[in-house]
């Protein structure tokens, strides 16, 4: 069978050419249409393959190493400590590991943040990669309106290694990169505004973290809660705690979206960003929301967000207004696995009303198009690229139910043309 963005096809078959999709029909038409040798993979359901939208691969190492804190704060300070005792070559190892496992799991393409840019060409990604540059300024904020970005905000990395693409060997990875001011409380204004303008210039993609968890939303609304002192005791400026939630700081306009007309008239224009969680929002948010213009990416981390037992997200409200939803893992330094089935599962559990069908998109069509890469990724169709996996199915029961369920290592899978087995 095989899963394309329309009804499955059963007894279907996918012809391949290099690394592209060519053909894709009844097994017949295309042994027919398409010489060359075939593979019967007997009752498995080709899919393509699945797409992560949001990791940390830096700390796969990290896996049961953080017991769960008391809070949001308590979780930053545990991580740091574990971090302070690692070497480069510990994070290399462990950004390898991530990405085998990843694969294992079925994932071929994954959106990484990194704090360690300077490791990127020492990797060989066996899948696709989206590298996110994960910048912080936040015990010394930069005026970056008059500072050159040959410096990063952190001080080591160069602006080439900021924008540069991992080195590609074996397979193609994906043509893009990114930046990724981390969150609100750790990236200056300043920063983030340098950030678009890179973006803008050099049409390259962005991520943050924001509205991650109630302890932020406390700081910069309250000014006040467990991350508000911890972030003011280690030298953060905080005057932009002043009633505002993360939310209305980002859009940087209080009681009020970015409209059309607004941008008409010269306010900021924002990118459409790639934002991580959105877990904590106030009905003042979802009016801004509602009007916001762009529309954002979303990604939604089940595994994380238990993990932490965050606010319920506001997916159906989320998806009324029109937002693109995906699905990532996080890390494993607040989570159990790099598998998106498991983020499935988890997120189907939450929301038993959301068809199987819509969820499985949520890990293929949706990130494709949060990355751009709609017409080469997460989808079945001639012209798009050849990352396809196969699970276990019979045509007893739906097909999407199926690949939800499916609890285990993918034994073929198929990265930009070339097969992998287990």
């Amino acid at each position: 069978m095989v899963t394309t963005h329309g009804a499955p096809i059963e007894n279907g078959a996918v012809a391949v050419s290099g690394n592209r999709i060519v053909d894709v029909g009844r097994f017949d038409d295309i042994k027919t249409r398409n010489a060359g040798n075939t593979v019967d993979l007997g009752e498995q359901a080709l899919l393509p393959g699945l797409i992560n939208a949001h990791c940390h691969l830096d700390y796969t190492c990290l896996r049961g190493k953080i017991s769960r804190q008391k809070s949001f704060t308590d979780w930053i300070r545990a991580i740091n400590t574990e971090k302070s005792g690692l070497a480069p070559e510990d994070f290399l190892a462990s950004i390898n590991d991530g990405f085998e496992e990843a694969k294992r799991f079925g994932t071929t393409a994954i959106a990484n943040l990194t704090a360690f840019p300077e490791l990127i060409s020492q990797v060989q990604p066996p899948i696709r990669i989206c590298w996110f540059v994960e910048l912080i300024d936040i015990r010394a904020p930069i005026d970056l309106e008059h500072t050159d970005m040959s410096a990063s905000a952190t001080g080591r990395i160069r602006r080439d290694e900021l924008l540069k693409r991992s080195r590609r060997r074996g397979i193609a990875a994906l043509q893009t990169s990114g930046l990724a001011p981390h969150a609100l409380f750790t990236a200056s204004k300043d920063l983030f505004r340098r950030c678009e303008a890179i973006a803008q210039q050099e049409q390259i993609l962005l991520t943050t973290h924001l509205a991650e968890s109630h302890e932020e939303m406390e700081m910069f609304h309250d000014a006040s809660g467990p991350l508000y002192d911890f972030i003011k005791s280690i030298g953060r400026p905080m005057n932009d705690c002043v009633g505002k939630t993360p939310l209305q700081l980002f859009l940087g306009a209080p009681g009020r979206a970015r409209s059309a007309a607004a941008l008409q008239a010269g306010d900021r224009a924002l990118p459409q960003w790639i934002l991580a969680h959105l877990n904590e929002l106030t009905q003042e948010d979802f009016d801004l929301l509602e009007q916001s213009n762009p529309r954002f990416h979303v990604v939604h981390c089940p595994g994380s967000h238990n993990y932490f037992g965050h606010s319920r997200f506001a997916f159906d409200r989320l998806r009324s207004f029109g937002f693109n939803i995906c699905l990532g893992t996080d890390s494993l330094a607040s989570n159990e696995s790099l598998s998106l089935f498991a983020e499935m599962r988890a997120f189907q559990k939450e929301f038993p009303s959301v068809s199987a069908e819509e969820i499985f998109q949520m890990v293929t069509v949706n990130p494709a198009r949060a990355l751009r890469q709609e017409d080469a990724l997460g989808q079945i169709q001639p012209g798009f690229r050849a990352d396809l996996i196969a699970v276990p199915c019979s045509g007893s029961r739906d097909v999407h139910e199926q690949i939800i369920a499916f609890d285990g290592p993918v034994r073929w899978l198929m990265v930009n043309g070339q097969v992998h087995r287990d």
